[in-house]
């Protein structure tokens, strides 16, 4: 099989150090010379944006007139957007995931979204920045960091619209020479700090302090942090390299570059045009289209380029841009960080290199050949062929070949087939990698991502990368060969295409049912649709929006967005129908606080539509316990006066006002009154409606019962008569808010038994009950005569039993009372009675009046011993005779 050339033939050596240059692609455009453009580089293999410098002077002719645009281009050279700007020339170009930020030196910034470049969000950092201006401008991962014209630091937290905070006093009296950011997740205080140099000495700056480093080698005209944040290179306007440790402890290299850039004149050099971090190894210099690699120790890289070039640094490396190229820049590590063991392309492919891998990849070439070689070498690394196979599984992820990594791939594969036991999921898991990467490597997608950029970020965000391009049916099979959701993609697609769909046939209908069906045939179970849905009505579509949250199945994805569409009533029905009380009570606040009363009532009348009652009785239910104007408000505007009358008896009887609990019992009546069908209830009841009032002034009994059969127009003659006699008697007894029965008990208590009589009388209290009444009174008092003069008065319609039972219910009983009342009570109990009152004997008695020898025998085994069992037995002793 005929291979490409060795993966070392693009090696290059400083100080015994393998350094490789690949040309990743030839570049498509047309453009002679960059540097006549404004360049920023996204990292990760991202898209390279152009803008002709306006500050610049061109030959006539040279650039087309007008506004220049900037253009953005995947890393192959392919026009991917072109985005307008009209304003001040930018201060400031950079990528932020999955837009374009440019700030002009105004302080105004647009955030571009590279999936629809024509729209964009613009924001401003104030009148004040606008009116100073801005000199120089830098950004990190989560925000930027600018320097005014009066000299200020100011940091944005964020792209869009972050709080503009200012860091502490600069102390600068003109612009410094060079400045760069260290960030959070690499700063020792955990927020942006600045490294910049005014004089000879550099500056470190926060938000709190200003400290001088006190160096003196400077001016400097460049200061680079390394991608780890431990190092710093450090350029100083005589052209010496420095490079020391990120808090100036330690010195690691001091190399003269002067003369790096000169060419075989003689001529150029000095200070470099451009400096990046080649990695954290090497730092690479660039004057016009001449880009030098300067080691540690001095030694240096040469590479020619015309007429200019673009360095963009990576974690793992550099990418270098020309007028017809797009080349990586790499160390090859000697040893795997932490692990001390040889990187795996070194491993494999370094000269002369023992390693197993190197073996194991060699045997399978003498296995192609036919050679006997191959099963010796096998033999040789046997007790490593493990660790030989998984470093040629791990030399195929850095490798960008095809052809190099199928053979990394099969070596591997081929020393598997020795082995007893190996866990495949290594294997795997590489050649998934591999297959993504080389489908966005690709030429038309142009995104040369590497394997340890791939790792260092996340599938993820190399989807949103392919996402950002509009690529949505490859980012689909990505998500899906990796086993990720597709959730994302399939959204941003639906979105992509609502956008878009203004087109003639792009009706609602139409849209709608491609993307269910997208969703249904790419999509995986869960899938919401209200994302989609929110979209659409953002872009006017609110026809389009409703139609598709029809399919969304969860209906708190559904409701809020009904609610921010005014769909009030759908909104309502549809969390009725999710059986969710807190999301139908969500809806009910969020309509109550932003609908006038009428419309809310309105909404919420079930005669039209039944389906609402759910949500009424909620209502209700809130209302009784939160907001009673609100439940009263709504009864009068449903026309319920029953219940409208209803709640007015409640009130009346929670409120400790008796003027003010007559007037709402008033207002019962009046209600219960214009109802046809409650005129009973208004005059005189029985429908059984029970009104609790609260007696404030009687801590013993706080809640008693007006009457069951009372209504509105008997509690408030009740109340009246109340307060009555309360003015009466000088307010020396308390009868608001009893019930009749307490009322006349109370009365009678007190000694007055001719208003207890009118009591009764007005309110018809029958005979049973007034008797009840009037044992309860006579024995909480304690007046026993006065009680056998009442039992005595007149038949009792409720017998005498109730006399005998609650006056042993007293506390204490009152046995000896009870049993003088036992004689009148039915012959049949009288035994019974008798126990009770503790006389054994007359129970005894009573059981032989009858002639009941059972009851005597049962009296006899029951009775204690003692004078009751001898009083039984005398009575039996007498029956037998």
């Amino acid at each position: 099989m005929a291979l490409d050339l060795s993966p070392t033939a693009s090696w290059d050596t400083i100080q015994n150090v393998f350094y490789r240059k690949d040309e990743v692609y030839a570049m498509s455009w047309r453009i002679p010379d960059l540097s006549d453009y404004l360049i920023a580089g996204a990292k990760h293999g991202g898209p390279i944006a152009l803008m002709r410098d306006e500050r610049k002077v061109m030959l006539l002719g040279k650039h087309s007139p007008g506004k220049p645009k900037i253009q953005v281009y995947t890393s192959s050279g392919i026009l991917i957007a072109t985005c307008a700007w009209e304003l001040s020339p930018p201060i400031l170009i950079h990528f932020t995931g999955s837009h374009l930020m440019v700030l002009s030196d105004e302080g105004t910034y647009r955030l571009y979204d590279l999936s629809n470049p024509s729209q964009y969000t613009q924001y401003t950092l104030g009148a004040e920045v606008a009116e100073m201006g801005i000199v120089s401008a830098k950004a990190y991962d989560d925000g930027f960091v600018v320097l005014t014209g009066g000299l200020q630091f100011l940091e944005v937290r964020g792209w869009r619209g972050g709080r503009v905070s200012a860091l502490a006093p600069s102390e600068l009296k003109e612009p410094p020479h060079a400045w760069a950011i260290i960030p959070p997740d690499q700063s020792t205080s955990g927020h942006v700090e600045l490294l910049f140099s005014p004089g000879t000495t550099i500056v470190t700056l926060d938000a709190l302090e200003h400290i001088d480093q006190r160096i003196s080698r400077g001016p400097f005209s460049h200061i680079l942090l390394s991608p780890n944040g431990r190092f710093l290179a450090l350029i100083t306007a005589t052209g010496l390299l420095w490079v020391v440790s990120a808090d100036f402890a330690r010195n690691f290299s001091e190399v003269d570059i002067s003369s790096f850039g000169e060419n075989a004149n003689g001529e150029g050099g000095g200070v470099p045009e451009k400096a990046e971090w080649c990695g954290d190894n090497a730092v690479v210099l660039a004057w016009g289209g001449r880009v030098v690699v300067v080691g540690p120790s001095g030694e240096y890289l040469k590479y020619d380029y015309s007429p200019a070039v673009h360095l963009i640094g990576e974690l793992d490396g550099l990418r270098i841009i020309s007028s017809t190229s797009c080349d990586f820049l790499q160390k090859v590590p000697e040893l795997i960080p932490l692990l001390a063991v040889p990187d795996p392309t070194l491993a494999v492919f370094s000269p002369g290199s023992t390693h197993p891998a190197a073996i194991l990849y060699d045997a399978l070439d003498h296995f192609d050949r036919k050679s006997p070689k191959a099963d010796e070498s096998i033999r040789s690394i046997r007790p490593e062929l493990a660790n030989a196979v998984d470093t040629c599984i791990q030399a195929a992820g850095r490798e960008t070949e095809v052809t190099w990594q199928r053979r990394l791939l099969k070596a591997a594969q081929f020393g598997r087939a020795f082995m007893d036991l190996y866990n495949p999921s290594d294997f795997v898991g590489m050649a998934q990698t591999l297959k993504v990467l080389n489908a966005v490597r690709y030429y038309e997608i142009g995104i040369p991502i590497t394997y340890e950029q791939y790792t260092a970020t996340s599938p993820s965000a190399l989807i949103n990368h392919l996402l950002s391009r509009n690529l949505h049916l490859l980012a689909l099979r990505v998500s899906q060969h990796l086993g990720l959701r597709p959730d994302s993609v399939l959204k941003h697609w639906a979105t992509a295409k609502i956008s878009r769909g203004d087109g003639e046939g792009d009706d609602d209908e139409v849209i709608c049912r491609a993307i269910v069906g997208k969703f249904e045939k790419e999509g995986e179970k869960g899938v919401s649709y209200a994302d989609i849905a929110k979209k659409a009505w953002e872009a006017g579509r609110s026809r389009l929006a409703t139609m598709l949250l029809d399919h969304e199945g969860r209906a708190a994805e559904q409701v809020p967005l009904l609610l921010q569409m005014k769909e009030d009533k759908i909104a309502l029905v549809k969390a009725i129908d999710s059986g969710d009380t807190d999301l139908v009570y969500n809806v009910l606040l969020h309509l109550r606080a932003t609908l006038s009363p009428g419309d809310f009532f309105h909404i919420l009348d079930d005669s039209a539509s039944p389906n609402l009652s759910p949500a009424v009785r909620l209502l209700q239910v809130y209302a009784r316990e939160g907001d009673r104007q609100l439940l009263r408000d709504f009864y009068y505007q449903d026309d319920r006066r029953t219940e409208n009358a209803c709640l007015e008896m409640q009130e009346a009887g929670e409120t400790p006002d008796p003027e003010l609990r007559v007037e709402r019992l008033k207002t019962a009546a009046k209600f219960f009154g214009e109802h046809k069908d409650r005129a009973f209830e208004a005059k005189v009841g029985g429908s059984g409606i029970l009104v609790y009032f609260r007696d404030v002034r009687n801590r013993a009994t706080p809640i008693v019962v007006l009457t069951s059969h009372q209504m509105a127009d008997d509690a408030h003659r009740l109340l009246t008569l109340q307060l009555a006699y309360e003015r009466e008697l000088d307010h020396k007894f308390s009868f608001v808010g009893l019930s009749v029965n307490d009322f006349i008990f109370v009365l009678l208590t007190s000694g007055f038994g001719k208003r207890a009589e009118r009591v009764r009388s007005d309110w018809k209290v029958g005979d049973k009950r007034w008797w009840w009444l009037k044992i309860r009174a006579l024995a909480h008092v304690r007046d026993w005569e006065g009680l056998e003069a009442f039992a005595k008065s007149k038949k009792s319609p409720i017998g005498y039993e109730p006399f005998v039972t609650h006056l042993l219910s007293l506390d204490p009983p009152q046995p000896s009372h009870a049993a003088a009342f036992v004689a009148r009570c039915d012959p049949k109990t009288r035994a019974d009675l008798y126990v009770r009152c503790g006389d054994w004997g007359k129970a005894a008695e009573a059981a032989k009046e009858r002639g009941d020898r059972q009851k005597l025998e049962e009296l006899r085994r029951s009775a204690p011993n003692g004078i009751a069992q001898r009083e039984v037995d005398e009575v039996v002793r007498r029956m037998t005779k």
